[in-house]
């Protein structure tokens, strides 16, 4: 018998098919358990836990994938405003100023000029 991995999520098809088991068990006439989790009762008790958690698993999910929405957008909010700010000091100090650098540029006047090539000799 292979080993039973409870940490796995059960197949959407097999909790189907225990569902199905059941809501047919109603019709089965004079059901006496040997095992006390396997009375009616105690299967329909679990159905409901388990109804009750799914539901409450949804509505996480649903939380989790606002709040990450939100923290999206803040996070698009914040790099804009740096962008604005970024363009501002540029205009109001100049892109060759100590405040353009401290706030992550590199001075215009250090970048390297570029050099001319010399042209090859015609053979």
């Amino acid at each position: 018998m292979p080993v039973v991995n409870i940490t796995r999520r059960l197949p959407v098809k097999t909790i189907s098919a225990d569902i199905d088991s059941l809501n047919g068990l109603g019709t089965v006439n004079n059901y006496l358990p040997v095992r006390s989790d396997a009375a009616p009762e105690a299967l329909r008790a679990n159905f409901t836990a388990m109804q009750a958690m799914q539901q409450k698993e949804t509505e996480l999910q649903a939380m989790l994938k606002a709040a990450a929405d939100a923290a999206r957008q803040a996070e698009w909010d914040f790099h804009n405003g740096v962008l604005g700010m970024k363009e501002a000091v540029r205009a109001q100090f100049g892109p060759d100023s100590n405040e353009a650098q401290a706030i992550g540029y590199k001075k215009k006047s250090e970048y390297k000029r570029p050099r001319r090539m010399p042209k090859a000799e015609a053979m």
